[in-house]
């Protein structure tokens, strides 16, 4: 029986798990797979020795808090993988987790994956050597990104990313919010104030505030925040029940975060994958982040790119605004949201943008990915490129 190890540490991890063991699961049906993931890995067979949220926490001063639970669940897994010696382990996303712990593994003889890139090319990109050392092979999920890794003589395939295969290219406006059970001509506004425990503790008031003064410009808005967790809600329902000075229009989610954006006119989105599930859904966007501010110091220093969402680092321009720490007011993102939202011509740039964005991305990702590993299946040793990958210089 193949044996694969993995890791993800968050619900963007668990989505990319769970695509590439179902593309597994053909060709290796009695594939076993355990460690670390959410729930849609474990609905795909995958044996969780502990929970992705475990591991979703962002920021140094927040992994601080953490760090001694981290380190033990680490040390836990690696006991574990050097025994039962799986033939690869695939570490998804959580560089900061995954890649001392594929060293470590590689060290021992067990073939390792990095499945989607670190952001070398927007910062800390010294971790690229480290990268080298650690991995055999880097699953890239933006076209720009191979060739890095090919200076450093690491092999890397562009899969094209799991969202862009998922959504479909046309709009699905009216289906999502007859889904919802919202009017066609309703004005929606979509808040996704960040996935982890960490981002609602630093954005949950933020996004409620600059949702308080939207509703005072335009009464009949509603809004719509999905919630990935149960967790997350109830931080979210805290926040709202400190700063809520007036009944506002809101409605909490459990989940369906893609039908809340695509039925909004507009999103208010925290950096982070969202803002790229945001843009394949053609929803016209704002983005927001804050974090803890020695943490903001920190990362501050050692950005390459004056850009921080996906859509404009894609694109290479600002196309969506973005407000980040003390830029980041309530008074701002409301004025910025009732910009987009008073501007039809502003709305189409923005689609027409992300469109060109979901045709770069559309690969068939977990196919693609599911070539490369189960090279390592079913050889144990370096698997070559999938074929059809592409690898592109940086624009």
């Amino acid at each position: 029986m193949a044996t694969i190890a993995m890791v993800a540490g968050e619900a963007s991890g668990d989505l990319l798990g769970a695509h590439l063991l179902q593309a597994l699961r053909p060709a290796h049906p009695e594939l076993r797979a355990f460690g670390i993931g959410g729930p849609k890995m474990q609905a795909a067979g995958f044996e969780a020795r502990w929970p992705a949220e475990r591991l979703a926490v962002r920021g140094y001063v927040e992994v601080l808090r953490h760090l001694r639970e981290i380190l033990n669940i680490r040390r836990s897994l690696l006991s574990e993988l050097r025994q039962v010696r799986p033939q690869v382990f695939v570490g998804i996303d959580a560089p900061d987790f995954n890649l001392p712990l594929a060293a470590k593994l590689r060290r021992a003889g067990i073939p390792t994956i990095q499945y989607v890139s670190p952001s070398v090319w927007a910062w800390r990109g010294h971790r690229i050597r480290h990268i080298a050392r650690a991995v055999d092979h880097v699953l890239c999920l933006f076209p720009f990104e191979p060739a890095l890794y090919q200076r450093v003589g690491v092999a890397a395939t562009f899969v094209g990313h799991p969202l862009a295969d998922i959504i479909p290219l046309e709009s699905q406006r009216h289906a999502a919010r007859e889904r919802l059970g919202l009017g066609r001509d309703d004005r929606i506004v979509a808040l996704l104030p960040g996935s982890r425990r960490s981002e609602l503790d630093y954005m949950a008031e933020l996004f409620i505030d600059a949702a308080e003064l939207l509703a005072r410009r335009q009464p009949i808005t509603r809004f719509l925040v999905p919630m990935a967790t149960r967790e997350t809600r109830q931080r979210f329902e805290a926040a709202l029940g400190r700063r809520r000075e007036r009944a506002l229009p809101l409605t909490l989610l459990f989940g369906h975060a893609q039908h809340a954006l695509a039925a909004a006119d507009v999103a208010l989105v925290a950096s982070g994958t969202a803002t790229l599930e945001a843009a394949l859904t053609k929803t016209p966007m704002v983005i927001a982040y804050r974090m803890a501010p020695v943490s903001w110091q920190l990362m501050r220093r050692m950005r390459y790119q004056p850009w921080v969402g996906l859509p404009n680092i894609l694109s290479q321009q600002f196309v969506v605004p973005e407000f980040l720490q003390d830029e980041a007011t309530p008074a701002r993102l409301a004025e910025a949201l009732l910009d987009i939202l008073q501007s039809g011509p502003r709305r189409a740039a923005m689609r027409q943008r992300f469109e060109d964005i979901h045709r770069q991305l559309r690969r068939g990702s977990a196919e693609r990915a599911a070539e490369v590993v189960a090279a390592y299946l079913d050889r144990g040793g370096p698997a070559p490129v999938a074929s059809g990958a592409q690898a592109m210089a940086l624009p």
